[in-house]
């Protein structure tokens, strides 16, 4: 948009949280892992036609499959390579474990969500959204599908945002239901290339530097004591809203909604199984099992991405509770439902604040803060749950207000 760039990130590692991370095998040896296994869809279209920008090839990096919510026990639904919506109500109609009894409650909502164009009482839950549905619909697809998608439990989640999600998903363009699984670390993926293509073009970068302060300057905003035109904020909300106060201007309703958000946490165990190939890069788990004894809602098969043999990566999402209590249960999760013999622990990586609680009704902060002075982040308010498309969107939303 022909700006001059000064970057301040915080971290000597950038990326935030999709971000590469060194951890290492049982015996020591170097690995590099991620700081948390992240999916994408087809849908994602500015965050792919972002990669693109950056020179990145999208067809190497990225392994695309139909959506597949799958058991270990091949149950479940997976959509075949059809225009959409077809391949979705073939999926329906072909999901494995279900009654036709099952299939047509689900169908029979798809239609009434399409017909009432994915938009409902913003007080809704996706819990009480879907209420109709069987039993075996909520708990192998609507549950894991939730809860993959907003990070935040059916009962809790709102309705809404899970639409927009199914609508753009779905319903909206050929391949946008696709998963894109990662083949590399997400350094790779897109970090990486973001810093080479803004270090190509003069940006200045400052990594491992934190902004102390920020204040009005004329026109403009003092940086730590630098004048600027314009000033993203593109940091968590509690680190926005203590730079936002610091500024002494009267924008209260703006910090107090970024520190009134929620959120939940999301639990990476990676664990090694020699010898071990899944049936399908990712597949579903059985999780919520009684006192929590089955934690993990899916498991991907790092191997069938690229990544070493028998390296496995267990999803726990909404995660609580003590990491080394929860990788225990996990291993076992392992064991009963995957049949591992001896799932030994590689590494278990807890991001505390992964995602905003994605709540019926919630009030987001919004993308303008004052003249000049702009948020953006998955947080910021919008259509979509904490996810790196959101994120993306609401990158160019800030930069297009800051460039008029």
């Amino acid at each position: 948009m022909g700006a001059q760039v000064t970057l301040f990130e915080t971290r000597r590692v950038p990326g935030g949280r999709a971000r590469r991370v060194d951890g290492q095998w049982p015996d020591g040896t170097p690995l590099t892992l991620d700081n948390g296994q992240h999916i994408l869809i087809g849908a994602y279209s500015e965050t792919l036609k972002l990669m693109r920008d950056l020179g990145l090839d999208v067809q190497t990096l990225l392994q695309r499959l139909p959506l597949t919510l799958q058991f270990p026990d091949g149950s479940g639904i997976a959509f075949p390579a059809l225009p959409t919506p077809l391949d979705a109500f073939a999926g329906i109609l072909r999901a494995r474990g279900w009654s036709w009894r099952d299939k047509l409650s689900l169908l029979r909502a798809a239609v009434q969500w399409q017909l009432g164009g994915f938009r409902c009482s913003p007080d809704l839950s996706v819990a009480t959204l879907c209420k109709r549905l069987t039993p075996p619909v909520k708990a192998t697809l609507i549950e894991p599908l939730c809860v993959a998608a907003l990070n935040t439990p059916a009962d809790r989640a709102s309705g809404q945002v899970f639409l927009r999600v199914l609508r753009d998903a779905l319903f909206s363009e050929s391949g946008g239901s696709n998963l894109l699984l990662p083949r590399t670390d997400l350094g790779a993926l897109l970090p990486d290339a973001a810093l080479a293509w803004l270090a190509q073009r003069g940006a200045d970068l400052r990594l491992g530097t934190r902004v102390l302060a920020l204040s009005p300057a004329g026109t403009g905003w003092q940086v730590d004591g630098e004048t600027f035109e314009r000033v993203l904020l593109a940091c968590p909300p509690a680190e926005a809203a203590r730079l936002v106060q610091a500024t002494g201007l009267p924008c209260q309703t703006w910090t107090d909604r970024a520190r009134a958000l929620q959120f939940e946490a999301i639990t990476t165990v990676y664990v090694w199984s020699p010898g071990t190939r899944l049936a399908q890069p990712m597949l579903a788990l059985t999780a919520g099992a009684p006192e929590g004894e089955a934690p993990a809602q899916f498991v991907f098969d790092r191997a069938r991405l690229g990544g070493p043999d028998g390296l496995l990566a267990f999803v726990v999402s909404a995660s609580q509770g003590d990491s080394a209590a929860l990788a225990q249960r996990v291993l076992m999760q392992a064991r009963q439902q995957l049949g591992l013999a001896a799932p030994q622990i590689v590494q278990t990586i807890v991001e505390k604040r992964a995602t905003f609680a994605c709540l019926p009704g919630l009030l987001r902060p919004a993308a303008h803060i004052a003249p000049g002075l702009l948020a953006c982040g998955d947080y910021v308010d919008g259509p979509y749950p904490a996810t790196l498309e959101g994120a993306v969107r609401s990158g160019l939303q800030a930069a297009r207000i800051a460039i008029k």
